[in-house]
């Protein structure tokens, strides 16, 4: 079952000489519906020379062209900032080049239906109201001044301030629910008695669109009149939590030895077993192409792990880049499992373990690339809250992937983790005091990981599971590795610093730092022995000490 709704829109220009409202919607269909939702939006521009009303067409369809195009893993909050973000800028840019675009912005109110939750951005003082169960309700809050003279004045919309700031907010959607967008010709002439009475007649949307608009207008409306009203036909369950029920309808595929066929797939070898999880590299029997399956054990296959498996497809589903293994489809399964892009190669953990020596040129270039991996996910809202030298593979060409988003947290989903994030050792400090995985905790992980490329040690020590550590300060690498030049050694001790407050920022941040090199090396100096550290004041103090210990043990001699 999808989300199904009714929308109808009425909009009319009253006593003024030109109609400065704007709305629009779109309903799209399949995947997109479950990622993106159905948007709303209702605009009306302010500023003179009709351009409050280019300010307000340019608002909406710039937002509901925008929004769609932003990551699917996104929060919706996050998308439509952004959108919103970027059309002020412009906006803004705009009125600046001539006298006639002086001043030109516009209200916004945005409604998104996805999966079973309403999310809402509002900016100035159009407003939505929702009508449940015979009761109205004012969803958001009108962003004006009182004046003597003119009846409001907005202190918030598009294009009026560099900093925008948005309303949101979210809730559960019911069947029978009616959502409407107003701008202020329509709420301020009806008030909520009025609406309430309108939309208490239980016609549909185009119907109670026009309503609205037409009886404000006979009411004497003295502003334009725009209605855009969206009634909840059905729901669907969230997005996720479909791909959850069509897993719980599907059995785990039994323990499978080489040779022994699924779906068309012939098991090559075995290429993981955990206590959880089993990956197979599988052959296609129709195309010849090598895959690999991922799927769970039988006898330790519970509710969360199972829903942590799909949780781990439906990222790696929308992460689509060579830097990750690519999902395959394949339409005759039958059975829990997902199929992956096959690379030959070995893991960082395997050329460790096999006795690879890893130059600083290696670990730096190495670095580059899992950061620029890793930063396709962050634009993606996704923290993979594991990465180490298991984790990352280079294949016979040398193209690197990093591997297993099982942990991984996205902002895009309300789904929760279940399981144990992260691998001690390769952890931040901060997440063994309880606090979320961030971008930060990412890059301390490839911190680690460049450590021990080189090193073959942690910066604090190997740290057992279950274990909560003290952290002191980080090993130097140079103590197992002299011949590491200061510029890398800077480099990881502040990529493993205790604090994400004196960490790299962000992934181009410390990408920057790996590029650059010896060139132009960061401005931290390579810690000093004691002595070296000391101040010359201290030194002088030394020795003055000295010298007077020597006269006194020369004058117990003399005497």
């Amino acid at each position: 079952m999808t989300l199904k709704v009714s929308i109808g829109q009425c909009s009319v220009t009253g006593p003024r000489p030109r109609n400065e409202d704007f709305a629009g919607a779109v309903t799209p269909l399949g995947e997109t519906l479950d990622a993106k939702g159905i948007l709303l939006a209702l605009a009306d521009g302010v500023g003179g020379h009709a351009k409050g009303r280019e300010a307000a067409e340019f608002t909406v369809r710039g937002l509901l062209n925008d929004y769609y195009a932003t990551p699917d893993t996104w929060r919706i909050t996050q998308s439509l900032d952004q959108v919103l973000g970027s059309l002020n800028r412009w906006l803004i840019a705009h009125a600046a080049r001539t006298r006639e675009s002086a001043g030109m912005a516009t209200t916004l109110s945005a409604l998104v239906l996805r999966g079973t939750r309403w999310h809402l951005a509002h900016v100035g003082d159009s407003r939505i109201y929702l009508y449940r169960a015979g009761v109205l309700s004012q969803l958001t809050e009108d962003h004006t001044w009182a004046h003597p003279e003119l009846s409001n004045v907005l202190h918030r919309a598009v294009g009026l301030d560099p900093k925008l700031v948005v309303d949101h907010a979210e809730g559960e959607l019911d069947t029978g629910d009616c959502f409407v967008l107003m701008s202020d010709g329509v709420w301020n002439t009806l008030q909520d008695e009025g609406i309430t009475t309108i939309l208490a007649n239980g016609d549909g949307a185009e119907a109670l669109a026009a309503a609205l608009v037409l009886q404000a207008e006979g009411r004497g409306a003295g502003d334009n009149c725009t209605a855009l009203v969206v009634c909840v036909d059905t729901l669907p369950q969230a997005a996720l939590r479909d791909r959850l029920a069509e897993a719980a309808c599907l059995m785990l595929p039994p323990r499978l030895q080489v040779g022994d066929t699924l779906d068309g797939l012939r098991v090559e070898g075995v290429l993981h077993a955990s206590r959880v999880t089993l990956l197979y590299r599988m052959k296609n029997l129709d195309s010849g192409d090598i895959v690999v399956l991922k799927t769970l054990r039988e006898d330790a296959a519970d509710p969360d792990a199972i829903a942590a498996l799909v949780h781990e497809e439906w990222l790696a589903r929308r992460v689509v880049s060579p830097s990750f293994p690519q999902v395959i489809g394949h339409p005759g399964r039958s059975r829990l499992y997902y199929l992956m892009s096959w690379h030959d190669g070995a893991t960082l953990r395997a050329r460790l373990d096999s006795g690879q020596h890893y130059t600083a040129d290696d670990a730096a270039r190495t670095g580059c690339l899992i950061l620029r991996a890793l930063a396709t996910l962050h634009r993606l809202g996704i923290v993979h809250r594991d990465i180490k030298p298991d984790n990352v593979h280079v294949d016979t060409q040398s193209t690197l992937r990093v591997l297993d988003l099982g942990v991984a947290a996205s902002d895009g989903e309300d789904f929760r983790e279940i399981n144990n994030p992260g691998t001690p050792s390769y952890m931040a400090p901060e997440l063994f005091d309880g606090e979320p995985a961030s971008e930060s905790s990412d890059l301390f992980a490839v911190g680690v990981t460049l450590y021990e490329l080189l090193t073959r040690h942690y910066p604090y020590g190997e740290i057992e599971p279950f274990q909560h550590p003290r952290f002191g300060d980080p090993v130097p690498p140079t103590r197992y590795r002299p011949d590491i030049p200061a510029w890398l050694e800077a480099v990881l001790l502040k990529a493993v610093a205790r604090t994400p407050a004196t960490r790299f920022e962000t992934v181009d941040e410390f990408l920057l730092a790996l590029e650059r090199g010896a060139h132009r090396p960061l401005a931290i100096p390579r810690r000093a022995p004691l002595v070296e550290r000391a101040s010359v004041r201290l030194l002088r103090v030394l020795l003055a000490l000295s010298v007077l210990l020597n006269v006194l043990l020369l004058g117990a001699l003399l005497t």
